[in-house]
C-alpha cells in the first residue's frame, strides 16, 4: 500500500468570538498557510500485522504504539510500553478505524493493516512559540528570522511542556489524522479532499466528532471546520447531534456512520464561502502572557445568562457589525476583480498613509474612491468590533482586550496601511491578528508589513508568526517531495 500523506491548516477567528458558540450568530474564520501533516505508510520495522505505531518527532516522549483487534469487536488497545498517553490520537484511531470499518467491512480494514502501519505527525513551527529558539540562535524577532529556522523544528520538550499559539493545533491535527485514515483505508478518496463532496463531509464530521471526544465538551466546532474548508463564514451545528455519541457507553458497541452521515440533516452548520481581499495580508503575532481560553469562555456565558437582556442586544449588535465587516471585505474583492490595475494603484496608496487619512485627498482618482471607502469602511467597522468586544468584557468581567492588548493594537492599527487588527476568538492576553495592506510595489515607502514589525519589535511580549492565509480550501492530500522538510521528519525518531 502507498504512502498516504493529509495538511490540514490552523485558523483564526477574526470575528465572532464567544457568538460563534450559539448557532444564532456567525464568524469570520480565516485559515492558515501554517498547517499539520499526517502520513501514513506500512510499517518501515518488522512488525506484527494489526500493530500502528504514531511519532510525534517535534516533541520528546511522543512515540506511541497501539493493538488493533478488528473481530469480533473493534479495540485499539495502547501498548503498555508506551511513555505518555495521548487521547486525541488514540481516538482518532479508534474512531477512524471503527468507521472504516462500518463502511468498507472488516476484511478490508484488516487488509490494511496487514504489515502494520506508520503514522509521522507533524506540525509547522508556527503552532508553537519560537521565541526560545529564536533566543538561542541570537536571531531579533522578526519574519526573516523565522525562515532560518529550518521547518518541524524539535520543540526540545514533550506534548505538556510546549507553549502553543493558538492557532487551533489540536483541531489541525485531528482533521489532518482522520482524513488521512478515512484515505488510507480508501473510505474516501484523494478527490473528495478537494471538492465538495460527500467524502469532504464526512470527513468534517469525524473530525468534529473525535475533537470533542477528546476534549471531552462538544465545542463550536470552528477550528476544525477551518481545517477541513479553509477560510469561511461559520455558523456552529446544534451541538445534540453528537449527543449520544458522546453520553453513550462507548465500551458497548456502537455505531458511527448513522450519526456521522453527510445525509444526517441534524448537521446542521453552515459553511458560507469566504476570503480576505487580494493585495491584504493577515499578520499574526503570539504574545506571551498566556490566557486561559475555558476561563475566559465559562465566565462570560455565565454573564450571558444572568443578564439575558442586555447580552442579547449586545451581541446583536456586535454580530450585525461582524456581519458587516464580512460584507465589505468580499465588496472589496469584487472591486479588485473589476479593476485589477486600479485596485492595485489604490491599494499602493492606502498602504503610504494612516487609515485616518484615507478619505483626506480631495484629488483621489474617481475610479479609486469606491476603494478607499469601502477600505476606510472595514477600518471603521473592525475599529467598531473591538469596541463592543472590549465593552462585552467589561460587563462580563472578562480580559476580552486587555489594557496592555488595547495599547499594543491602538498602536499598530495607527500605522500606515493597516486596515484593522482584533485579539483573535475569545481574546486574552495570548496573541493578536493585523490586517495589512500588501502591495505588490510599496516604493518608495515602507510596506506596511515592515511598519507592523518594527511596532513589534519594542515589545518583549511580543513575537510574529509566518503564517499568512491559506488560499487553499483546507484539507487536502500532498506529496511528501513537495513539502520542505517533511520527509526529513520520517528520520527525527
Amino acid at each position: 500500500m502507498s504512502t498516504t500523506v493529509v495538511s490540514s491548516p490552523g485558523k483564526v477567528l477574526v470575528a465572532g468570538g464567544y457568538l460563534v458558540l450559539d448557532p444564532a450568530y456567525s464568524g469570520i474564520v480565516v485559515s492558515t498557510s501554517s498547517r499539520f501533516y499526517t502520513i501514513i505508510q506500512p510499517a518501515a520495522a518488522p512488525s506484527h500485522a494489526n500493530q500502528i505505531q504514531v511519532l510525534s518527532p517535534q516533541f520528546t516522549q511522543a512515540s506511541w504504539r497501539y493493538d488493533v483487534t478488528v473481530e469480533p469487536k473493534l479495540s485499539v488497545v495502547p501498548n503498555q510500553e508506551n511513555s505518555s498517553k495521548n487521547k486525541f490520537v488514540h481516538q482518532a484511531l479508534e474512531s477512524a478505524i471503527l468507521l472504516a470499518t462500518e463502511m468498507k467491512g472488516s476484511s478490508s480494514v484488516l487488509s490494511a493493516l496487514a504489515a502494520g502501519l506508520d503514522i509521522t505527525i507533524a506540525g509547522d513551527n508556527d503552532f508553537y512559540s519560537q521565541r526560545a529558539k529564536l533566543a538561542e540562535l541570537k536571531l531579533p524577532r522578526n519574519l526573516e528570522s523565522l525562515t532560518k529556522i529550518p521547518p518541524f523544528a524539535p520543540t526540545g520538550g514533550s506534548l505538556a511542556q510546549v507553549h502553543k499559539t493558538g492557532l487551533g493545533s489540536s483541531a489541525a491535527l485531528i482533521t489532518s489524522l482522520v482524513s488521512a485514515l478515512l484515505v488510507h483505508f480508501s473510505v474516501i478518496s484523494s478527490a473528495d479532499l478537494s471538492e465538495d463532496s460527500e467524502g469532504r463531509h464526512l470527513a468534517h464530521n469525524l473530525a468534529q466528532y473525535v475533537h470533542c471526544l477528546a476534549q471531552g465538551k462538544v465545542g463550536s466546532g470552528f477550528d476544525v471546520a477551518a481545517a477541513v474548508f479553509g477560510s469561511h463564514l461559520y455558523t456552529r451545528f446544534d451541538p445534540s447531534v453528537l449527543e449520544d455519541l458522546m453520553t453513550g457507553d462507548t465500551t458497548s458497541p456502537r455505531t458511527l456512520f448513522p450519526t456521522l452521515s453527510p445525509k444526517n440533516r441534524a448537521w446542521n452548520h453552515k459553511i458560507r464561502p469566504f476570503a480576505l481581499p487580494p493585495l491584504t495580508r493577515i499578520m499574526l503575532a503570539d504574545v506571551d502572557a498566556g490566557s486561559d481560553t475555558p476561563s475566559l469562555v465559562g465566565k462570560v456565558l455565565k454573564w450571558r445568562k444572568e443578564n439575558d437582556a442586555e447580552a442579547h442586544a449586545l451581541w446583536t449588535s456586535i454580530d450585525q457589525l461582524n456581519q458587516s465587516l464580512a460584507s465589505i471585505l468580499t465588496r472589496i474583492s469584487e472591486l479588485h476583480d473589476r479593476d485589477p490595475a486600479v485596485y492595485s494603484a489604490a491599494v499602493k496608496y492606502l498602504s503610504s498613509l494612516q487609515p485616518v487619512q484615507w478619505m483626506a485627498n480631495p484629488w483621489t482618482p474617481p475610479e479609486e474612491e469606491d476603494i478607499m471607502t469601502a477600505f476606510y469602511d472595514a477600518h471603521q467597522t473592525s475599529e467598531a468590533i473591538r469596541a463592543k468586544m472590549r465593552e462585552m468584557g467589561r460587563l462580563s468581567g472578562v480580559p476580552i482586550e486587555p489594557s496592555e492588548q488595547t495599547k499594543l493594537l491602538d498602536e499598530c492599527v495607527r500605522q500606515a496601511g493597516v486596515i484593522g487588527g482584533g485579539v483573535p476568538g475569545a481574546g486574552g492576553f495570548d496573541a493578536i491578528w493585523l490586517l495589512v495592506c500588501d502591495p505588490v510595489d510599496c516604493s518608495p515607502d515602507q510596506r506596511p508589513t515592515e511598519r507592523i514589525e518594527y511596532v513589534w519589535s519594542h515589545y518583549e511580549s511580543v513575537s510574529p508568526l509566518m503564517a499568512v492565509e491559506s488560499k487553499a480550501k483546507g484539507s487536502r492530500t500532498e506529496n511528501i517531495d513537495d513539502i520542505m522538510g517533511l520527509k526529513d521528519t520520517l528520520h527525527l525518531s
